[in-house]
């Protein structure tokens, strides 16, 4: 179905696209390239790709995208792994939806008003999903009644330097001294735990969200306090109540496209509803190894409106992922354990994001560059 279709990956050029990428190229599909310059060639250099177009920033990107892709006989896919060009894009969705097939909400701008995390907390709420007690706030106000400790974080992913606005204070002096170094005007302020793990589902939506496949979790194999870990297991997802919340939340935004969705577990496994990433995320490539595409699956449901639960498939046990050089950096340079170990861990992950005997240069070039991918 997919075979004379085009599809476009318009994505930072890093390793976020490289999975998307192979997925798609695994299923025949060898999509075109337009590759933001980031911090390092990695996906680029996939043998997957038709063709690849570099472009300075996301809004001469655009111009590509416009210039070279807006007038084929068939709609192509556009394809995103990073907030802020899924957000230019949903800011022109009123242009460019009848020349493209994109993740959207049905009207410009829907999709980014809902990277909001207040705004998307307040849905999850509303929707019988747990949140931890959170407060909006200007930079430099501290409200009263705060159960410390809190942690602080921009509004949206697309702020400029947003993960330099989080702070995890343990008092009001220390949240003083935060906000000194904040840089967003508005500042989001949430309780913060001690969490005993992470749930990250992984899936997808169409008809404006009313029908949803969400086949895929993962829990963090470390934790690291306040941020992500690049070492994973992955799973069936089979929280029936959850997904329930989660369809009902989706049809209400309206959204169709890829997505992943972060949840804290604390230490009584309570899980807390954290964010929605409304875009291509670099963990679900974990579900392309075992047969499993989600971005081509998602491609073929856009096209014929339906989607077939025999997509879903069986994890094996223990079956995990690694993001080589962070986790190198984290674990073996970070003093966490011995270097055997990790090679121990490096070769028996099944999912490794950057190796891959079939399509070895991006792994090379990573491995020529490693301070700009750890």
């Amino acid at each position: 179905m997919l075979e004379n279709r085009l599809v476009i990956v318009f994505a930072m050029e890093h390793y976020n696209p490289l999975g998307l990428i192979r997925t798609l190229g695994r299923y025949g599909i060898h999509p075109v390239y337009i590759a933001v310059r980031g911090r390092g060639v990695a996906s680029s250099k996939s043998r997957y790709i038709r063709k690849v177009h570099y472009a300075d920033t996301i809004e001469k990107g655009y111009e590509i995208l416009l210039k070279e892709y807006s007038d084929l006989s068939e709609k192509p896919f556009v394809l995103t792994t990073d907030d802020d060009i899924q957000s230019i894009l949903d800011l022109h969705y009123s242009e460019l939806k009848d020349k493209f097939i994109m993740y959207n909400a049905g009207e410009d701008g829907r999709v980014t008003a809902y990277m909001d995390k207040k705004r998307i907390l307040d849905i999850a709420e509303k929707h019988g999903l747990k949140v931890l007690p959170t407060v909006v706030t200007d930079r430099g106000v501290i409200p009263e009644g705060l159960e410390y400790p809190v942690i602080t974080k921009a509004m949206s992913p697309t702020e400029a330097n947003w993960k330099k606005n989080v702070f995890i204070c343990e008092s009001e002096e220390e949240l003083r001294e935060a906000s000194q170094q904040i840089a967003c005007s508005k500042v989001l302020i949430q309780k913060f735990i001690e969490k005993k793990n992470e749930l990250c589902l992984d899936g997808f939506t169409i008809d404006r969200g009313r029908k949803s496949f969400i086949p895929m979790g993962t829990n963090y194999n470390y934790l690291i306090r306040g941020y992500y870990s690049p070492y994973m297991t992955a799973f069936n997802f089979k929280d029936e109540e959850m997904r329930k919340s989660l369809n009902e939340m989706f049809a209400e935004i309206g959204f169709e496209g890829i997505f992943s969705i972060e949840f804290i577990i604390d230490q009584d496994d309570t899980c807390y509803f954290s964010e929605v990433n409304f875009r291509n995320s670099t963990w679900n490539y974990i579900a392309t190894h075992i047969g499993m595409p989600i971005p081509v699956l998602w491609c073929e449901a856009m096209l014929t409106g339906t989607i077939d639960e025999t997509w879903n498939k069986p994890f094996p046990e223990h079956f995990t992922a690694m993001t080589e050089p962070i986790d190198y950096k984290i674990r073996v340079e970070g003093g966490r354990v011995a270097l055997a170990q990790w090679l121990m861990d490096f070769k028996t992950t099944n999912v490794p994001f950057y190796l891959d005997t079939d399509d070895p240069e991006p792994f090379r070039a990573m491995v020529e560059n490693w301070r700009a991918f750890s």
